[in-house]
């Protein structure tokens, strides 16, 4: 089979004019006291939900901690957003920070204790791409096909503990392979192909550095 559908349903529903007078009035309220209310038993400030990566409140790196940093230039640029079919389900929630954590939690792993990583990412291309002249019930269904091969641009620098850089530079990281290259285990995470090519990097980049260090004098 050449592709593969994955849908994000959105289903309809029916304001009634009471609930639409209440969420007017919590509305106002939201401005006035810079409170979110999602429903009766949560309420948090606006920052706590971040809904699109674009959301001009929403972080460009992780909390610092640990010995790997990972910041991302503006997602608004990314081909993933200036490529896509659907603009608006590309932007749709905070993936970019899930890959980012994934990178750290990765990277954190095969480091060395005395190392330290940064990395920046500076472009991201999911994998698929939506496809809406196949007609509205497609609208908001990502296709996956051998053309729209997973892409992820970083910038890393890796420093020994005496400040001194163990390697550095600019990587591509893609998969024009992708389709073939998933285990059913992944098949519900939806950025399984995006995942798998930062875990490449991370054993090939750092596993370098790890023979550098056991060959350095």
């Amino acid at each position: 089979m050449n592709a593969s559908l994955r849908s994000f349903p959105t289903r309809p529903y029916r304001v009634r004019p009471a609930a639409l007078l209440c969420a007017m009035t919590l509305s106002i309220a939201a401005l006035m006291t810079g409170t979110l209310f999602i429903d009766s038993a949560h309420a948090g400030k606006l920052s706590d939900r971040i809904v699109r990566i674009t959301d001009p409140r929403a972080p460009r790196s992780l909390p610092a901690e640990g010995m790997v940093a990972v910041s991302w230039n503006d997602p608004a640029k990314f081909s993933e957003l200036r490529g896509s079919g659907n603009r608006s389900e590309a932007e749709r929630g905070d993936w970019v920070t899930d890959l980012a954590r994934y990178l750290r939690q990765r990277a954190e792993r095969k480091l060395p204790g005395d190392e330290r990583l940064e990395v920046t990412i500076t472009d991201i291309r999911r994998a698929g791409n939506f496809e809406p002249w196949r007609g509205i019930e497609y609208r908001d269904v990502r296709i996956l096909r051998e053309l729209y091969w997973p892409r992820i641009a970083i910038d890393f620098k890796l420093t020994r503990a005496d400040g001194s850089v163990a390697a550095e530079g600019q990587r591509v990281l893609s998969d024009p392979s992708y389709l073939g290259s998933s285990s059913a285990a992944d098949e519900g995470d939806p950025l399984r192909y995006e995942k798998a090519l930062i875990e490449r990097w991370v054993r090939r980049e750092l596993g370098r550095s790890d023979l550098s260090a056991a060959q350095k004098p």
